[in-house]
């Protein structure tokens, strides 16, 4: 039994091309070293001294950073192409977060935060699109998942090492190793990967935008699924921003303990979600579906905070999170990979980016203000609501692809 599991898991990572494994390197490394984020809402509360409404105005910018810099990387890659977006995104992105440590007052954060996010996260559009050019259409949600594998696995580390950076040296001792490890990043890439055109990219120019269906803005389908994303995101994100300091002040957990539990999400995937994607896709399951099942996940995993203080619900609600995340995360990028037009792949993962960017404009900031007016149990209840709001978007997506497939399916016969 013990031998077919590892065999199973073993089978999962075969016919990934070396790029694709090459790109999880180098996402391993930057990640590992992202050890600022899960920790920001400490850094700003206790060692800047902002309020709870305070840092939710950081976050928000962090997000509208997001927001713009998802924009702006998609339109970046369809006009010079992902691998010059990726080496000046994760270079300058080093360096600034370094410089991060330096600024203390609340404005001065807000909009160098917002300048580090605009940086940053014109990486992820680039990203996406690079797994067209360096995996085979039949491999790319796994590719897509070795990617993620790699950022969970440097999440897990991260947190953990983090903690222990705080306790041993100061939060200080986070910018410097964050930034430093996106610089040996891009140097790892620029030695070992080299730069290959997407196959689209010379086409953009051929591809008339005339029917309804070839343009991003008025693919419908696209905006429910969109909308699933940013609610997705809103919900997800919490793990970031109001999860940690729930643990800190309701369960009085120092950073090494915090770091710990939140790693338990990065070593959860990192140990299933590969061979959970290769065994799914082999039952070429309904995407929208397992979307759905993941936002019940989801819901459960809030819902149950409120039920009791127990320690013990802290570790079943990351683990619901996490198993809502290995079905979500994987499926959302493949089903807008899929989606994707020829010649506007930019346009497609940018949105897609954008939107989970969008969700952490309001995220943090919405639940900074809900935990600040009224309570957490509060903020775990409409998480939980909102969640459930996505599983009924769901449903609806679902009716509409029918209904596009079967239009198509009369235009094509006439």
């Amino acid at each position: 039994m013990l031998r077919k599991i590892i065999s199973i898991y073993i089978n999962s990572f075969k016919g990934l091309s070396k790029e694709v494994w090459y790109l999880a390197l180098v996402t391993f490394i930057n990640r590992a070293g992202t050890m600022v984020i899960p920790f920001l809402s400490l850094y700003l509360t206790e060692k800047l001294h902002f309020s709870l409404s305070q840092v939710g105005w950081i976050m928000s910018s962090f997000g509208i950073g997001s927001f713009i810099g998802s924009w702006l990387g998609g339109k970046l890659t369809d006009k010079i192409g992902f691998y010059k977006v990726m080496v000046w995104s994760l270079l300058l992105t080093g360096f600034i977060f370094i410089s991060l440590q330096y600024i203390t007052s609340f404005l001065g954060f807000i909009v160098a935060i917002f300048f580090t996010m605009l940086i940053a996260d014109s990486f992820r559009p680039a990203m996406y699109v690079s797994l067209k050019a360096y995996s085979r259409p039949e491999n790319q949600t796994r590719s897509l998942t070795l990617i993620r594998l790699a950022i969970n696995l440097g999440f897990s580390l991260g947190p953990f090492l983090g903690g222990i950076i705080i306790a041993a040296i100061s939060y200080n001792g986070l910018f410097w190793v964050d930034g430093l490890t996106c610089i040996s990043a891009i140097i790892v890439f620029m030695t070992i990967l080299k730069e290959k055109k997407n196959p689209t990219q010379n086409k953009i120019k051929k591809i008339p935008i005339s029917d309804s269906n070839k343009s991003v803005y008025k693919d419908l389908p696209y905006w429910i699924f969109l909308s699933i994303v940013f609610i997705m995101g809103f919900t997800f994100f919490q793990l970031f921003s109001t999860i940690p300091l729930y643990y800190r002040e309701i369960h009085k957990l120092s950073e090494i303990y915090i770091g710990l539990l939140m790693s338990l999400n990065g070593i959860l995937i990192f140990i299933l979600e590969m061979p959970l994607i290769f065994y799914l896709e082999k039952t070429v399951i309904n995407k929208i579906k397992v979307i759905f099942l993941s936002l019940i996940l989801v819901s459960l995993s809030f819902f149950i905070l409120n039920i009791s203080n127990w320690f013990g619900f802290l570790i079943i609600s990351m683990i619901l999170i996490s198993f809502a995340e290995m079905l979500g995360f994987p499926f959302t990028n493949s089903f807008a990979m899929d989606r994707a037009q020829k010649g506007q792949e930019g346009k497609y993962m940018a949105l897609y980016t954008m939107a989970f960017s969008l969700a952490l404009i309001f995220s943090s900031k919405i639940g900074m203000e809900v935990i600040e007016n009224y309570s957490f149990n509060t903020n775990w209840y409409l998480m939980s609501f909102l969640a459930l709001i996505a599983v009924f978007l769901c449903f609806w997506l679902i009716r509409t692809l029918k209904t596009q497939s079967k239009l198509d399916i009369n235009l094509s016969s006439k």
